[in-house]
């Protein structure tokens, strides 16, 4: 009886008060025991409200709906496709649409509501995976900054793939610290050749010195990046360095320079294709002739091996407590196995520049510990 005075009235009632009474009409669907008869007679007035002419009606009846895991699944479904502003607050909230109707929503949304469907309170793999394939770049930015999301390895690479260009997509990527390590390194990449195409950088230095500089400074933050690099992310990482080209003597060089014994001994398991077991056994405590041996059956040169064993002995004196050196000492020894100064090869060019850029951090080092004492 009160259903039917009620759709009579709407016909001639204004729009601030048909809103009043569609969201009044909702929120008793959802909170109220009400009987059989008339919770179907509710349901059918607010179907019929759906063709109201007012979005204002439609908004007031999908805020007081879209929280509640009672609603009528048509009716949420409806205002789900409604225009945006009535969409929004559907798709933002309501529990009852699934993953399914949501990735579709995100394929034929525009921006802002993808935006929507990133922030809900929890957002499965399956649909982080449709925005991190399909989704606009400011959508993929509320998905990173949502601690509700549930966002796949791989999705991490879709984003970084497309859209790590973008500063506010690669922000909120490195911000993530659960940003797998290949992916920090193509941001890495990608930030290197936005640089060097940077119309200031071409202009100061040309494209050739421009190149150089941006591919050294690449290689020196791949190697600290290995610093913050989970072990068991290694082999994703050795892996993205080797289809890129990047898994190079140089590289490899440089991170034994550096103390980074075990990313070195995962690019040995990969590259030459031993256990894990016995290669850490071979680093660890391993004679010259085996290592050679491993080194050999890695691709590595028989000119890299000396200094490879230099530095390799050397931090293990320091592992086991029994000398204190860092990469300026290292360094400085590798060079001297290729004759010091005076050597000319390109490998004693590269492991000068390695010991060069050590005595540079460590004098800066020592000049802000000056101006900070």
């Amino acid at each position: 009886m009160v259903v039917s005075h009620f759709l009579r009235w709407i016909c001639t009632a204004r729009v601030s008060e048909r809103a009043a009474a569609a969201n009044a009409l909702a929120r008793a669907y959802v909170n109220s025991d009400l009987p059989f008869e008339d919770r179907c007679a509710a349901e059918a007035a607010l179907t019929l409200l759906l063709d109201d002419a007012s979005s204002k009606v439609r908004l007031a009846m999908a805020e007081a709906l879209s929280m509640s895991q009672h609603a009528p699944l048509q009716i949420i479904s409806a205002l789900a496709s409604d225009q945006p502003e009535v969409a929004g607050v559907v798709l933002a909230r309501s529990p009852l649409l699934t993953d399914a109707d949501l990735i579709n929503r995100v394929a034929s949304s525009p921006k802002v509501t993808q935006k929507l469907i990133a922030d809900r309170p929890f957002v499965s793999m399956a649909l982080s995976a449709a925005i991190a394939e399909i989704g606009e770049a400011e959508a993929c930015a509320v998905l990173l900054a949502n601690s509700g999301a549930d966002i796949a390895s791989l999705s991490f690479r879709r984003m970084a793939e497309r859209h790590g260009h973008l500063p506010l997509v690669r922000e909120a990527l490195i911000s993530d610290a659960r940003l797998p390590a290949d992916c920090r390194h193509m941001l890495l990449v990608k930030l290197g050749e936005m640089l060097k195409t940077s119309p200031l950088v071409m202009a100061l230095m040309g494209a050739a010195r421009a190149d150089r500089v941006t591919r050294d400074a690449c290689v020196k933050a791949s190697v600290t990046l290995i610093e913050g690099t989970r072990q068991e992310e290694h082999a994703a990482l050795i892996e993205h360095l080797r289809l890129r080209g990047d898994l190079t003597a140089s590289f490899l060089i440089r991170t034994i320079a550096h103390g980074k014994v075990d990313f070195f001994g995962s690019a040995l398991v990969a590259l030459s294709q031993q256990s894990e077991q016995r290669v850490r056994a071979l680093l660890a405590g391993g004679h010259d002739v085996a290592l050679q041996a491993l080194f050999r059956s890695a691709g590595l040169a028989a000119v890299t091996h000396a200094i490879i064993l230099r530095a390799l002995k050397i931090w293990r004196e320091v592992a086991n407590g029994k000398r204190v050196a860092g990469v300026q000492e290292v360094s400085w020894l590798m060079l001297k196995e290729l004759g010091g100064q005076s050597a000319q090869s390109d490998l004693a060019t590269l492991v000068k520049s390695i010991h060069l850029d050590a005595l540079r951090e460590n004098a800066r080092g020592h000049a802000l510990a000056i101006a900070a004492a």
